[in-house]
């Protein structure tokens, strides 16, 4: 990826890794790319989370959109999602979601979307990059050609109203749990469950700007796994800040990962002889007991990179349907082009209701192997990872392992450390085994 923006767009900390002028010269460039390219004024939409900073970095990037002669479309607190969709349906030229996603309040981002509302391509992003570093220049927009903002909140309920006629069921009599992470999913996610006739419990739904993901959501599920055993519910999904993230809780408390969604709605496609190819997505980080299970059911899958822009990617080249991360980013390829957390509790509810079971039941097959890993900092990701001896001490633990288990070393994308993972059937094997290799990157001398 570039100097400025990674898989997910570019991040950090609001006004010192990313500030507000970075926001504006984005804006300028994409009025001005998109302008340019059609030979007409450029229509972007732009959607935000709940940090406080989000505010800032809308109107600055709607500041650079009009002095290019761009009209911004602006959709206020809305999820990823909803802005990839509005992008593609509404004829968009690009869309802009500020968020940092799960990260904590003070972090913010902003992604950014082709007119198909898939993340934009990277040579794109290096022209973006270009005019971020002062390497090109671009006119400034005058007189008529001056742009303007538009309200577009209708683009917001055109998006649940698309969710609502996903489902195919009335969820009446079931009780449903949720936990909207005081984020984007706050004015969206109950009034979609509500409509469906759900009993809708939600959690989290006070955003002040600064709460954000705090101790809430769905990296801090223990939360939501209490509140459901203590109400009494069916069935509870948790989101992350821009809700393009999805982790589930069963009935009994237990936690339902991105790993067992694949698995759940895998096997209901693949019933059903909707499971194109016969292929699930998943990423390296996938637990091996999800592989475990999908082999028993007789699914294939493929691997990719991390970062669910790498999932997308290999569906979009191969044809295939349903995807994702263990984090609980799950993209259904038919319905849209990123993940989306409220779509996929409509799909765990249609398959809960169309079998008539418990999700409990639904996810018990795919069962998880104890998983140990370690971050490893060190001079060189690459020189470390490539080392004969290190490479030799990870053959062996795979060798040892065969198929009771597996190890993974990969570097990190944003720091200076090597992951080191290893998942097999207990958590003394694991931590053993993961000791072992990273012994050998010490006595390398890879360590910082």
């Amino acid at each position: 990826m570039g100097k400025y923006f990674g898989t997910d767009g570019f991040r950090g900390e609001a006004n010192k890794d990313l500030n507000f002028e970075h926001a504006v010269k984005i804006g300028r460039f994409l009025g001005w790319y998109y302008g340019e390219k059609q030979g007409k004024k450029a229509k972007v939409v732009i959607g935000k989370d709940t940090r406080r900073s989000s505010y800032m970095f809308e109107y600055a990037l709607c500041t650079g959109l009009m002095a290019s002669g761009a009209d911004a479309y602006i959709m206020h607190v809305t999820t990823t999602p909803s802005v990839a969709y509005i992008t593609r349906v509404d004829d968009f030229d690009c869309g802009i979601m500020i968020s940092a996603s799960h990260n904590p309040y003070y972090d913010n981002g902003i992604k950014l979307l082709n007119s198909n509302g898939e993340k934009m391509d990277e040579e794109t992003i290096s022209e973006v990059e270009d005019y971020l570093d002062g390497k090109t220049e671009i006119p400034i927009a005058q007189r008529h050609q001056i742009g303007r903002t538009v309200d577009y909140v209708a683009g917001r309920n055109r998006y649940i109203g698309y969710l609502i006629s996903m489902s195919k069921y009335s969820y009446k009599d079931k009780k449903v749990g949720l936990d909207v992470a005081n984020g984007a999913a706050w004015q969206i996610a109950k009034g979609v469950f509500d409509a469906l006739g759900a009993k809708t419990y939600v959690m989290n739904d006070e955003p002040d700007g600064y709460n954000i993901n705090t101790d809430c959501g769905s990296t801090h599920i223990e939360h939501l796994q209490k509140f459901v055993v203590e109400k009494g519910l069916d069935i509870g999904f948790a989101y992350d800040g821009d809700a393009d993230r999805c982790i589930c809780v069963d009935e009994k408390g237990n936690v339902v990962t991105g790993d067992h969604i694949l698995y759940v709605y895998g096997l209901y496609m693949k019933e059903r002889g909707k499971l194109l190819k016969n292929k699930v997505v998943t990423t390296v980080m996938s637990n091996f007991g999800l592989y475990k299970a999908l082999d028993k059911a007789g699914i294939e899958y493929e691997k990719t990179k991390v970062g669910d822009r790498y999932v997308y990617e290999c569906m979009a080249e191969n044809g295939y349907r349903i995807g994702g991360e263990q984090s609980g980013h799950i993209i259904f390829s038919k319905y849209a082009t990123t993940g989306d957390g409220i779509l996929t509790s409509l799909k765990l509810m249609e398959v809960m209701l169309a079998k008539e079971k418990p999700m409990s039941e639904l996810a018990a097959p795919c069962v998880f192997y104890p998983q140990v890993l370690k971050n490893v900092r060190v001079k060189s990701k690459p020189e470390a990872r490539r080392d004969p001896d290190v490479q030799a001490a990870v053959e062996k633990v795979a060798e040892e392992l065969g198929d009771t288990g597996r190890i993974l070393v990969r570097e990190s994308g944003t720091e200076p450390v090597l992951r080191v993972m290893v998942e097999a059937g207990s958590e003394e094997i694991c931590e053993k085994y993961v000791d072992d290799v990273i012994r050998v990157i010490e006595s390398k001398g890879h360590l910082v």
